[in-house]
């Protein structure tokens, strides 16, 4: 007899009090039905919740032994939350999906169907958010437009691409080898690398509450993004220094040519103070050259401590 495949469902929460109970009664134990031909083990991850949100997930899961709660110490952020999750899981496949209701688990199956027919990676894809405002909305599309344009990897992030999606258990094990810290999850699964396919949908309102992921912790999570995946940041002074460093000299050869050497026959009567913020501009250019020389040497550090492997 062929032994049933196990999924693990790692689900984040934080101060979701109001709406865990209608996620997990409501939404996600319907979905789970219609997938009898599989086993399920569903871990929940309390990222330190100050509400009630601890003791209504411990309810549930002392109801259901399909279910593990993991508890964090403290507030450790929704990417360590995600890490922790699929750290300590064991099925087959692993699908990563909120706790708010805006990643419907009722679409789970095609996540599982694309599995079954060989992607190793299934992204959700958001077509729609519902409630998303302007902000959120147009700072996402310039996010992954800089992202890929800054990271340098081939492998490029989808825009609109979320935390809603499954990973193959082989693709688990070369993720858990990941040491960074601050890290963007979604991120570090792309860089890997593995044969991804899309499931694309729309995302309803949360069930209950405000978003926890504040314009804020999204523009930290972007930085993160910049620093842990891509080295070009560092270099882009050097880049404006040689910009400023040509245009200064080739000012400055000018100046001296039409100045002194031919005597000025077009009349700009450049002064003193011209030529000498002529010279101070090539000096800064040279200056941001010289820190972009240092700026490689520190992009060697930082990709030598990532640890990350040299080829999988």
């Amino acid at each position: 007899m062929q032994k049933r495949k196990i999924i693990s469902l790692v689900i984040p929460a934080y101060n979701e009090q109001l709406g865990i109970l209608k996620f997990h009664n409501k939404l996600l134990l319907p979905a789970l039905k219609s997938m009898q031909e599989y086993d399920f083990e569903i871990t929940y991850v309390d990222d330190g919740s100050t509400d009630k949100t601890k003791e209504i997930l411990q309810d549930i899961a002392d109801a259901d032994r399909r279910i593990r709660l993991a508890c964090l110490s403290r507030n450790f952020g929704k990417e360590i939350a995600t890490t922790t999750g699929i750290h300590i899981s064991n099925g087959d496949a692993v699908i990563c999906l909120d706790a708010d209701g805006q990643h419907p688990p009722k679409i789970l199956y095609k996540f599982i169907d694309k599995w079954e027919k060989g992607a190793k990676v299934i992204v959700g894809v958001r077509k729609s958010n519902k409630n998303e405002g302007v902000i959120k909305k147009y700072g996402s599309k310039l996010f992954y437009k800089l992202f890929n344009q800054l990271s340098g990897s081939k492998q490029k992030i989808t825009p609109r691409s979320t935390d809603y999606r499954l990973i193959d258990k082989s693709v688990q094990q070369e993720f858990i080898k990941f040491s960074e810290r601050n890290r963007i999850t979604r991120g570090l699964i792309d860089w890997l690398g593995f044969r991804r396919d899309f499931v694309y949908f729309n995302s309803p309102a949360r069930l209950a509450g405000n978003a926890n992921y504040q314009i804020r912790d999204l523009t930290k999570l972007a930085v993160n993004s910049f620093i842990s995946l891509s080295v070009k940041p560092l270099l882009f002074f050097g880049y404006v220094g040689l910009v400023i460093f040509l245009i200064s000299l080739i000012t400055g050869i000018f100046i001296i040519i039409e100045q002194y050497i031919l005597g000025d026959p077009m009349g700009l009567k450049f002064t003193g103070s011209a030529s000498l913020g002529v010279f101070i501009s090539c000096l800064i250019g040279i200056v941001l050259m010289s820190q972009s020389m240092i700026s490689i040497y520190l992009s060697h550090i930082h990709t030598q401590t990532q640890n990350r492997p040299n080829y999988l």
